[in-house]
């Protein structure tokens, strides 16, 4: 219901009188962790239940004005869809084939909110363990048999980063998603080697696949390989669809900072995020920036300089207020800091931790979310800007309830919409106080109407699926007067 206490807001007050306090651009992600169910599904529960379940996480992240959910779609090799490669995973009930992605893309846009399928790219299942259901059990010793490129790392298989083999297969379930739903992205985590690399069992690769380059070098190669590949045949298929990872949250080591931490993206488990961004292969990166103070400023200015002008959204750890014993002002700084430097928007993991108000989080965000933001467009994919949309409608119904209708500027193109509204026939779309809601997939829109002696001029706009936003609709204007229908 926030946006509707943004309507009343602007309603009673000047434009000039409500503070700015947040951008009308910004990307306010939270990742909702499916593995073990920890931030869904309750492993056990009916399709129902779990249904009801992620309704009711969707409905508070739009309440509190986020737009983008990154859903795991993929963890140890099970999936949370319908695939002809990977078995389900049994963290949600298979019940009337009940498919999890599908419907969290559904809910996520009646709601505003992009979906993206986040994929645990390398590590697999454990090792002689085996889900029942309700416990882990060991399995037997004639399960125990992989493929060769599944490699052992202490208690779980690992696809071997170096192998073909590894590569077609990921390759292989990016287009599966790509082709069979509408997600908006596709998000990679774990894309990297073991935090301890130097142990990882790929001698045999590299004799094989090395061709005379350092075991370094090959096995940042390895990786890269695999972003390209996963970039052109995805945008093959849906040139929109955005690609992304997370990468350790420190890409390189800083001298200045610190020589010797030994855990960075490049040097330690050979992520060159850098580079994907540079070489286009990249349309957002959401690097993990569980550090503070001295380990987080710097570098966040370091994936900005290596860019591209793609867009870096840092990834905010949540849980580390419970796990580490950091205050809320380490998590509210790193947020200031953000927005001070225009940074282009925040990832939070995770979802759980927001949504049960840990340490305070859920409502102070809410103090930093306090209109709804729209996506930066993709301009490096597309820079059209789509035509508006015309013949708006405003009326009211016997209900109380303020009804907007349009047309899309062309019906054969997929389009979300922008409502705004004034007290005069001009806005500025870079004032997100004139928003009323964004994101809407559908040519309408409706909420409860505050009465009083004014009118409001309404407004829409067409975004395509890059985001380019079109100029306002002409404006309709609407009197709140009691009794005007």
């Amino acid at each position: 219901m926030r946006n509707f206490v943004i309507i009343c807001l602007l309603l009673l007050f000047p434009m000039y009188a409500v503070p700015q306090r947040a951008p009308a651009v910004e990307v306010r992600a939270a990742w909702i962790t499916t593995n073990w169910g920890l931030d869904w599904p309750t492993i056990g529960a009916g399709v129902e239940a779990q249904k009801e379940e992620l309704r009711n996480i969707l409905n508070q992240l739009q309440a509190e004005n986020f737009n983008v959910v990154l859903f795991q779609a993929r963890a140890q090799g099970g999936v949370f869809y319908r695939s002809q490669i990977e078995p389900m995973s049994n963290f949600f009930s298979h019940e009337g084939n009940f498919d999890p992605l599908a419907f969290a893309i559904q809910e996520c846009h009646s709601r505003g909110l992009e979906c993206h399928a986040w994929l645990t790219t390398y590590p697999m299942d454990k090792i002689e363990t085996e889900f029942t259901g309700t416990t882990w059990k060991k399995k037997t010793a004639t399960s125990m048999s992989k493929p060769d490129y599944y490699k052992p790392v202490d208690d779980r298989w690992y696809l071997d980063p170096g192998r073909p083999e590894t590569k077609n297969l990921i390759v292989s379930l990016v287009k599966e998603i790509v082709s069979n739903y509408d997600v908006d992205g596709i998000h990679f985590d774990y894309i990297r080697y073991p935090g301890y690399p130097s142990d990882f069992p790929d001698q045999d690769s590299y004799s094989m696949y090395g061709n005379g380059k350092s075991l370094q070098d090959w096995r940042r190669d390895n990786i890269t390989q695999l972003v390209t590949d996963v970039y052109d045949n995805a945008k093959a298929i849906k040139k929109w669809v955005q690609i992304s990872s997370s990468p350790l949250g420190r890409y390189k080591i800083l001298p200045e900072v610190s020589r010797n931490d030994g855990w960075t993206a490049y040097e330690t488990v050979f992520q060159d995020a850098g580079y994907w961004m540079q070489s286009g292969k990249h349309d957002l990166v959401f690097p993990m920036m569980y550090h503070r103070k001295r380990y987080f400023d710097p570098f966040l200015d370091d994936w900005i300089a290596n860019s591209n002008d793609r867009i870096v959204v840092p990834g905010l750890g949540v849980f580390q207020m419970d796990e580490q014993k950091w205050t809320l002002q380490d998590i509210l700084g790193q947020m200031d800091y953000i927005r001070s430097n225009h940074v282009q928007g925040q990832a939070f993991f995770r979802a759980g931790n927001i949504l049960n108000n840990l340490k305070g989080i859920r409502e102070a965000i809410g103090s930093y979310y306090t209109t709804p933001a729209k996506l930066p467009p993709l301009t490096w994919l597309d820079n059209t800007i789509p035509n508006s949309p015309v013949n708006l409608r405003v009326f009211r119904t016997d209900n109380n309830t303020l009804n907007l209708k349009w047309d899309a500027p062309d019906s054969t193109k997929t389009y979300s919409y922008t409502v705004y509204a004034s007290f005069t026939e001009k806005i500025d779309l870079n004032n997100p106080n004139y928003i009323v809601a964004t994101g809407l997939r559908q040519n309408s829109y409706s909420f409860p109407m505050s009465v009083g002696n004014f009118g409001v001029y309404y407004f829409v706009t067409a975004s395509d699926r890059y985001h380019n936003e079109s100029t306002i609709s002409p404006a309709e204007f609407f009197v709140h007067m009691d009794g005007e229908k």
